[in-house]
């Protein structure tokens, strides 16, 4: 490959680099916004419940939480591949269009290969899980616990309860399978 025309390769990676930074910083404020937006509605929720007495409620607690929860884990995952993207995709074309050893990819953009090293890292996933689970599943597992405790529900209140708990399961599923928990690999290291 000619001077002018590494020249150029490179410069056209290094704004697609730019753009694709850009979009996964919107989309972690996005995605960090979401959580407040939760713990929010499940105050609201609360409150309004508390001040009317009118424990049902509460029954807006999973539909709140699924539609932010699966909003937030879409966010996410979008945030996890462009890294992926740029890792795995877009280091590699930029190391052949400079000519630099393939060996080596943290080479360029370290910061996409330094964090997934981090000795904390394991811990750190199985924490957000944790607490991803516990604001966008637990909250609204715990309305529907009281409104059934409650009772009095009628058997429309209790048919959609029912369809509540099961979508709120599905996204606890789908956030656990989602959240790439790193597995210990031979010999100890961790990914």
């Amino acid at each position: 490959m000619d001077t002018a025309r590494a020249e150029h390769a490179i410069t056209l990676h290094m704004a697609e680099y730019e753009r694709l930074k850009a979009e996964q910083v919107s989309r972690i404020g996005f995605r960090d916004n979401l959580l407040y937006a939760q713990l929010t509605s499940v105050a609201a929720l609360a409150a309004v419940t508390a001040s009317s007495g009118r424990l049902y409620l509460l029954l807006a607690l999973p539909v709140t939480g699924v539609v932010l929860g699966w909003t937030h884990l879409c966010a996410d995952h979008m945030v996890t591949m462009i890294g992926r993207y740029i890792r795995e995709d877009l280091a590699p074309r930029l190391i052949a269009a400079a000519d630099l050893d393939s060996a080596d990819t943290s080479a360029v953009f370290g910061w996409e290969h330094d964090h997934h090293r981090d000795t904390r890292r394991r811990s750190r996933k199985w924490f957000q899980l944790a607490v991803n689970l516990l604001a966008f599943c637990l909250a609204p597992l715990t309305g529907l616990a009281l409104v059934w405790i409650a009772g009095r529900l009628s058997p429309l209140l209790i048919a959609a309860s029912l369809v509540e708990l099961l979508i709120v399961g599905l996204l606890a599923a789908q956030m656990t399978l989602y959240a790439e928990l790193p597995q210990l690999r031979k010999g100890g290291a961790r990914s």
